[in-house]
C-alpha cells in the first residue's frame, strides 16, 4: 500500500491488473488534485504482441490506446468504428523530455572499445530512409539523452559549461569543448555512399581490415554483431541498418528472443547491441546514476547497458544531483550531454514530441491541457480524463 490515489485491486498475472480509487484518499481535496483521478477503476490489459493488442482495441476489448507504432497509426486506423465516429483519434502535445532511445553498444566487449568503431556504426544507420520508409515520416532524430528539453547541448559551450568541463581537459575528447556530436544526416537513399565510405575509413583506421569481403578485428577474428531484441515489430527498423553493416563486411544479425530471456541477458550484459531508452525526467537527479555511472557499469542489472565508465560523467552526474538552482542543473546537464555524445556510446534512434491516442468515445478531457499532462509513465489519461455517461449511452445506441 502506498500513499497515492489508487491501490491494486483484482489482477491476473500476465492478463490484466486493476487499480481501484482510494475512497478516503488523503489528497483528494488539495487544490492540485481537483478534477483529477476521476475513474473508480482503471484496468490495464496485457498483450504479448502489438498487432494482437491493436485487434483487441478495434474489437472494443479495451477502450483507450496510445499508439507507439507509426505503421499502425498511418495504415490501420480505418476500421468501421473509426469511420462512423465511435472511436476518436487525437495527437496530444508532449512537453516532457523524451529521453534518449537508441542502440546501445556494449563497450565491455573488446571489439567495441575503440570509439572510431562506434562512430562507424553511426554512419551505417540511415535514419532518413528508415523514417520515410518504415515509420511514415512520423519521427525526428534523437541527438541527446535530454531530447525535447532545454538541457540539450547546442553550439559552443557556454562559460558556465566550460567551468564544469575544464577540469577534464585532456581526459575527454577535444570535441567536448566545441560543437557537440550530432548523428550524420544521410541522403535518404538507404545506402549513402559518402557515409558508408566514412564508416569504412573509420574502421580501417581502427585496425579492422577486410579479407575476402569479411571485416576482421585486429586479432584476426571476424567482426560480428548481434542485435538483441524482444519485439518482432522492431525487426524492419534493424533490417536497413544491418544491410549497410553487411556492406561494410560486418557479420550483423538480429536475435529475437522472448521477454524473459531478453531481460535475463541484458541484466547480465550478455549482448553486443540492444535498444533501450534513457528515461530522463524534467528535473534529473539521482535516477541518472543507474544509467550513466561507472558504479552502474560494474553492477549487473543496472541500466548502464553501454558500460559507460567515465570519471568525467561520474562527476557531472553528482553536479546534477547537487545543483541548487534550475540554471545550475541545466548547465550541468548540458555539460554531461557533451561528454556523453563525444563517447559514441550509442546509435541514436528517434523520438516524437506528441502522443497519438485513440479511444472509444466514452471519455472526455479538458479543452486546455497542462504542458506535462503525460509524464514519463504516460498515465496522463487516467489523471485528467473522465468517463462521460451521456457519450457512453449514445455509443451503446449506435451499436
Amino acid at each position: 500500500m502506498g500513499s497515492g490515489p489508487y491501490k491494486v485491486g483484482r489482477y491476473e498475472a500476465n492478463r490484466f491488473v486493476e487499480y481501484e480509487r482510494v475512497k478516503d484518499w488523503w489528497g483528494a481535496d488539495l487544490p492540485i488534485s481537483r478534477g483529477t483521478y476521476n475513474f473508480d477503476i482503471v484496468r490495464y490489459e496485457f498483450y504479448r504482441d502489438r498487432d494482437v493488442a491493436f485487434e483487441g482495441f478495434s474489437g472494443k476489448n479495451y477502450l483507450f490506446r496510445e499508439e507507439f507504432t507509426a505503421r499502425i497509426w498511418a495504415t490501420r486506423y480505418d476500421f468501421p468504428a473509426i469511420k462512423d465516429g465511435r472511436v476518436k483519434r487525437e495527437t496530444l502535445p508532449d512537453d516532457t523530455p523524451s529521453g534518449g532511445q537508441g542502440w546501445f553498444i556494449n563497450t565491455r566487449r573488446d571489439k567495441f572499445k575503440d570509439p572510431r568503431v562506434r562512430e562507424a556504426l553511426n554512419c551505417a544507420f540511415d535514419f532518413e530512409w528508415t523514417n520515410k520508409t518504415v515509420m511514415y515520416g512520423a519521427y525526428a532524430r534523437t541527438t541527446s539523452p535530454f531530447q525535447n528539453s532545454d538541457m540539450v547541448a547546442n553550439g559552443q559551450p557556454s562559460p558556465e559549461e566550460l567551468k564544469l568541463l575544464e577540469p577534464f581537459r585532456g581526459q575527454v575528447p577535444d570535441e567536448v569543448f566545441g560543437e557537440p556530436f550530432v548523428p550524420p544526416v544521410s541522403d535518404g537513399s538507404g545506402q549513402d555512399r559518402t557515409l558508408l565510405r566514412k564508416a569504412q575509413q573509420l574502421l580501417n583506421a581502427a585496425g579492422l581490415t577486410v579479407k575476402d569481403n569479411k571485416r576482421l578485428l585486429p586479432n584476426g577474428e571476424a567482426f560480428t554483431i548481434e542485435f538483441l531484441l524482444d519485439e518482432a515489430s522492431f525487426l524492419p527498423h534493424h533490417a536497413a541498418f544491418i544491410k549497410n553493416l553487411v556492406l561494410l563486411g560486418i557479420d550483423a544479425t538480429p536475435r529475437l528472443i522472448d521477454a524473459v530471456q531478453y531481460r535475463a541477458r541484458v541484466e547480465d550484459f550478455d549482448f553486443d547491441i540492444t535498444t533501450e531508452r534513457l528515461q530522463i525526467s524534467a528535473t534529473p537527479g539521482d535516477s541518472m546514476r543507474p544509467y550513466l555511472t561507472s558504479q552502474a557499469a560494474a553492477t549487473k542489472g543496472s541500466y548502464n547497458y553501454a558500460g559507460i565508465a567515465s570519471p568525467a560523467i561520474d562527476v557531472l552526474v553528482e553536479k546534477i544531483i547537487a545543483a541548487e538552482t534550475r540554471a545550475d542543473l541545466t548547465m550541468a546537464c548540458r555539460a554531461l550531454d557533451r561528454v556523453f555524445r563525444a563517447g559514441r556510446y550509442w546509435v541514436p534512434q528517434w523520438y516524437r514530441a506528441t502522443h497519438p491516442v485513440a479511444y472509444w468515445d466514452v471519455f472526455d478531457h479538458p479543452s486546455s491541457v497542462p504542458h506535462y499532462q503525460f509524464d514519463s509513465s504516460a498515465v496522463g489519461e487516467r489523471v485528467l480524463w473522465w468517463y462521460d455517461a451521456a457519450k457512453a449511452a449514445k455509443l451503446d445506441q449506435a451499436k
